[in-house]
């Protein structure tokens, strides 16, 4: 039989009172790198309309890993809001990760004002300057990084750390064939190429060992002939498998660099998302190869559920789908299929209880129309739109 969605389950040592994720999403509301009210209200919002583990994104292990300057790092001077964001949260009976990351190519340079790094050289878009690419010293400094971050997650009071290997971020930089030109002991195979997250998910686990759960966020395909894809994605997650130092993981797809809509789908707001860029980068957008930069995919219900399955059948391991999850239908098969969670994001930006009214069975579908307005907000504080235009009118 398979499991209730909405009874309670283990996530390694973490019991959680449902199976729903709120699914790591920019939320736009630390414009000094520091836990705000505002921040903590967000989260609440959504863990007091029902889900489970809340997810808060996105936390960088050192200063040039911030996706740009606002972003949070992991360290002294944040540990003391990410303690009282956590007491929030579990004030509500919903447990807390936290999106551990370094953005590597990302990593908008200009904006936090040192160069960007990845695993080869390469131009960024984002900030007009060259990334450059990691050394060993760069690797075993970075590595350190996410133990130290780790650590002082926990000791706030984090149950679950989520390692972001996915998206092009630092460690998906290492495992896509096209991005990684190295002719070292990283670079390669797929097992040079996967050492480097392999690596960080082993150091991480060592340090916090029961005292919180660790899964990752990987990319079953970015999308792009560039990125890493399946089926070499499928082995990675057996690698991950095997080692044995991970409770679960996210299914998630897409690139920021390569393919940002693969992820998401429905309607693109290229004019919204240009008109919060930097100038540079807004002028960029105007050219052929930047109106190409955001490609339409149509919106259906689910639409990662046929990849999800494939690593359903590679891996016994506890997985996370997601990606357009909005009905409880939805939530059903998935636990039908053999995957032990859901996650959700634009649904509950849209209502943030929905999770709470799918239960009740007040409601069998969120509201959410996907037209992605959503998403350039999160520069400014992510939000549903169409809940303003509604509120104003």
């Amino acid at each position: 039989m398979a499991p209730d969605v909405f009874a309670p389950a283990d996530l390694g040592p973490v019991r959680l009172r449902n199976r729903v994720v709120k699914a790591a999403t920019f939320e736009g509301r630390t414009p000094h790198g520091l836990v705000t009210d505002e921040l903590i209200d967000y989260h609440l919002a959504v863990c007091r309309g029902g889900v489970g583990l809340t997810t808060v994104a996105y936390l960088a292990v050192a200063p040039e890993g911030r996706t740009h300057k606002e972003v949070i790092t992991v360290g002294a001077e944040s540990a003391a809001g990410l303690a009282r964001l956590a007491e929030a949260v579990h004030g509500t009976g919903a447990k807390i990760a936290g999106q551990l990351g370094h953005a590597g190519p990302v990593a908008n340079g200009r904006s936090n004002g040192v160069h960007a790094l990845a695993a080869s050289r390469m131009p960024s878009p984002l900030s007009m300057q060259m990334v450059r690419s990691a050394t060993e010293a760069d690797i075993e400094r970075i590595t350190g990084d996410y133990v130290r971050a780790a650590r002082i997650l926990v000791d706030a009071g984090f149950d679950v750390l989520e390692i972001h290997m996915a998206h092009g971020y630092l460690l998906s930089s290492f495992l896509a064939p096209g991005q990684n030109r190295r002719k070292d002991s990283w670079g390669g195979s797929l097992e040079h190429r996967a050492r480097f997250a392999r690596q960080v998910a082993r150091v991480v686990r060592e340090e916090v060992g029961d005292a919180a759960a660790v899964t990752a966020k990987i990319g079953m395909t970015e999308g792009s002939r560039a990125g890493f894809s399946m089926p070499e994605t499928v082995e990675f997650a057996q690698l991950l498998e095997a080692d044995g130092y991970l409770d679960a993981l996210e299914l998630s797809a897409g690139s920021s660099l390569l393919n940002p809509m693969y992820l998401f789908r429905g309607d693109v707001p290229r004019k919204e998302f240009a008109a919060n860029m930097p100038p540079l980068v807004r002028l960029g957008m105007r050219t052929p190869i930047g109106k190409g930069f955001f490609k339409a995919y149509p919106f259906e219900e689910a639409f990662l559920r046929e990849k999800a399955l494939v690593f359903r059948e590679a891996v016994s391991m506890p997985l996370v789908m997601l990606g357009g999850i909005n009905t409880r239908a939805t939530m059903d098969r998935a636990m039908a299929e053999g995957f032990e969670y859901v996650a959700m994001a634009r649904a509950l930006l849209r209502e943030p209880d929905l999770v709470n009214r799918l239960a009740a069975g007040e409601t069998s579908e969120g509201v959410c129309i996907h037209c992605n307005q959503c998403m350039p907000t999160i520069y400014t504080g992510t939000r549903c739109t169409v809940v303003d235009i509604d509120e104003q009118a």
